[in-house]
């Protein structure tokens, strides 16, 4: 790797590695034994290709944000960080596309566009951190992604190293299969992007942000299925309780009000439609019992609105040590009852739970609170989360929204998908890398971390070639 890269692109020393050995999923730790940061897409090509030669498993590596042990790199395997491949190389505001390296951010990219009266659509709530080859890793959304879709929706073209090293151009509406559809959100184990084009937008004419306050959250909930069902499309519909509204208040003093649960929710289009949805809501909110109905009167007072709903999840901080973030999707109309199950299994395990996430697509965020001190805990976190899941599930939603399956849910995935899909799922996965050497032991079940798997995963690709022993 030092002969190809050079030595100041690898990262040897033990104390090093350690900076790499998890992402925001800390639950999960592993060192890896060497980690390389290329500075091309030739530079990402050699990586891949020695480690192909070498038979040494490898995991890409953006900003390590990802809530899901996507990036948990492989004992004895490389992490390929691609943090140096942080250029926007073209702006392209006639054609509406911007091209940029993995490396950079979410928001540098609106940031680039934005004084043209254009931005991009997907934000994250770690946006001024999470890296755009992170997003296309795991297809992010954010809070806007109810009017404008997911990463998916918005990448155009990927410059993508394939495992074994050659380099293929995924473009959107390619003849055949939309592969380009299937890499996004394929968790680093279908190749590397180097290079992506993503879709820019034109500012709206108007935007209006309002927050109302309940005394419940089944009244929040039954208020988003009243917009909804009225016919009223925002670009947003947020949802956070008492637990979170308390954390948000402690880190940025966001001015929220002391109830049970609020509602964000953001209009924009032209003028004179968002004035009449606005109004809608208002009505809408006022009917489903909201006690207090603000509506920002500026920039400043929409920021700040949105300055604590963002900060939910690092705000958990203040108010416990520890705190699992799970991801899960349900529909929007059984949304009352799922929030009720986690109370009920709140009381069952112990353990409180905070709820802030993107009400109107129905994507839940349960911050599962606990303390590693305490004995014990952290295994009844972990059982509590995946509870919640099971309860997504049978409510006819989803494992994931945006966090991705990585580590987190593997052991999930056969509750959701029967043997034949996952099956289907693993004959991509090994047509593009029959050596399982792309970010192995992600997505799919494996015995290592879930015991007695269904048929196809009870041999590994690296179990057939002796390096089980690594993941």
């Amino acid at each position: 790797m030092e002969a190809a890269l050079g030595a100041a692109a690898v990262i040897r020393e033990p104390a090093q590695l350690r900076t790499y050995e998890c992402d925001g999923l800390t639950g999960y730790r592993v060192a890896p034994a060497l980690v390389v940061l290329p500075g091309s897409t030739e530079e990402v090509q050699a990586a891949v290709r020695i480690c192909g030669e070498a038979g040494v498993p490898f995991v890409a590596r953006g900003a390590g944000t990802g809530l899901s042990g996507g990036a948990l790199p492989v004992s004895d395997g490389i992490v390929v960080s691609l943090a140096r491949l942080d250029r926007v190389l073209d702006v392209d505001l006639e054609g509406g596309r911007v091209t940029v390296q993995p490396g950079v951010t979410n928001l540098a990219v609106t940031q680039a566009v934005a004084p043209h009266g254009f931005y991009y659509a997907p934000d994250p709530s770690s946006q001024q951190v999470c890296s755009i080859g992170g997003n296309v890793a795991e297809n992010s959304g954010g809070a806007h992604c109810l009017k404008y879709g997911f990463t998916v929706h918005h990448v155009l073209e990927a410059l993508v190293v394939l495992p074994d090293g050659e380099t293929v151009r995924l473009r959107q509406g390619d003849p055949g299969p939309d592969i380009l559809g299937v890499f996004v959100g394929s968790e680093g184990t279908l190749g590397i992007a180097t290079e992506i084009v993503v879709r820019i937008l034109r500012k709206p004419e108007a935007v209006r942000t309002l927050l109302a306050g309940f005394d419940s959250l089944d009244a929040a909930g039954a208020a988003v299925s009243g917009v909804i069902a009225a016919g009223v499309l925002p670009s947003a519909i947020e949802m956070m309780d008492r637990l979170t509204i308390e954390a948000a208040e402690a880190a940025v003093h966001p001015g929220y009000p002391d109830v049970p649960a609020i509602l964000i929710v953001e209009l924009d289009g032209l003028e004179t439609q968002v004035e009449d949805d606005l109004g809608s809501v208002v009505e809408l909110c006022r009917a489903s019992g909201a006690g207090e109905i603000r509506i920002a009167a500026d920039d400043a007072e929409r920021a700040l609105l949105w300055t604590g709903r963002k900060s939910a999840f690092a705000a958990v901080g203040r108010i416990s040590p520890d705190y699992y973030v799970q991801d899960g999707v349900v529909p929007r109309t059984r949304l009352p009852e799922v929030l009720r199950r986690i109370g009920e299994l709140e009381r069952e395990y112990g353990l409180r739970v905070g709820n802030v996430f993107h009400a109107g697509d129905g994507n839940l965020h349960p911050l599962v609170l606990y303390d590693q001190r305490i004995e014990g805990q952290s295994e009844q976190a972990e059982k509590l989360a995946t509870a919640i899941l099971d309860v997504c599930i049978d409510a006819g939603g989803s494992l994931t929204g945006e966090h991705g399956i990585g580590v987190d849910k593997a052991c999930s995935m056969p509750k959701m998908f029967s043997e034949a899909d996952l099956a289907a799922m693993q004959r991509v996965r090994r047509a593009l890398d029959p050596a399982g050497l792309a970010n192995p032991g992600k997505v799919f079940p494996t015995p290592r971390l879930c015991g007695e798997v269904p048929g196809p995963y009870r041999t590994h690709p690296l179990e057939r070639a002796g390096l089980a022993e690594r993941f």
